[in-house]
């Protein structure tokens, strides 16, 4: 199974090829696409579609993960990045290739088993997972690497989760310690 790993940016936007084949997973490509500051945005996001539509064309991957916005304080940050996510699952979508959505936080923990991790620690642990001779050049490039990883992870494995407790409860009534003796009231 081959998986396409997507960390957007519209300066920058991070990519993973990754071919996992039973217990073993190796890299295909990984690098960045790059922009200029001083580009059009819409030129930077016809950059990053075609761009991406040609690595489908080439891997012909079989999923396509992507990290899911992050929002921070700068609401004009989180629209750049926005676009860029929109441009970026438009390639895999027109390529008929399925697209799972990944938080940041998701992605840290599958790789390396805390959400809060830092950029340094995914880096580490996507090297060590994957036996890289030396890190990829540009952090997005990892990030990316780690988003195809996370996904190659929960392949098979139903998402955990729940939109409220009530919804997980009827989803795991065994889970339901129930009290021993009656409430004042209650029937």
């Amino acid at each position: 199974m081959i998986i396409l790993g997507v960390d957007p940016g519209t300066l920058l936007t991070g990519y993973g090829v990754i071919e996992r084949n039973g217990t073993t997973t190796r890299v295909l490509a990984s690098g960045v696409i790059k922009n200029l500051p001083a580009q059009l945005m819409p030129l930077r996001l016809q950059k990053i579609y075609l761009e991406l539509a040609a690595l489908i064309e080439k891997f012909h991957p079989d999923e396509f993960a992507i990290e899911t916005a992050f929002y921070g304080k700068n609401a004009q940050s989180a629209l750049k990045i926005g676009q860029a996510r929109g441009v970026s699952v438009l390639a895999g979508v027109n390529y008929e290739v399925p697209v799972t959505e990944y938080s940041p936080r998701e992605v840290k923990k599958a790789v390396v088993g805390n959400g809060a991790a830092s950029k340094d620690q995914v880096q580490y642990m996507v090297v060590k997972i994957l036996k890289l001779k030396s890190a990829p050049h540009y952090l997005d490039a990892t990030d990316a690497l780690a988003v195809a990883l996370c996904h190659s992870h929960r392949i098979g494995k139903p998402r955990t989760g729940f939109k409220d407790w009530r919804s997980y409860v009827e989803a795991h009534p065994e889970r339901v310690v129930k009290p021993l003796m009656k409430i004042k009231g209650e029937k």
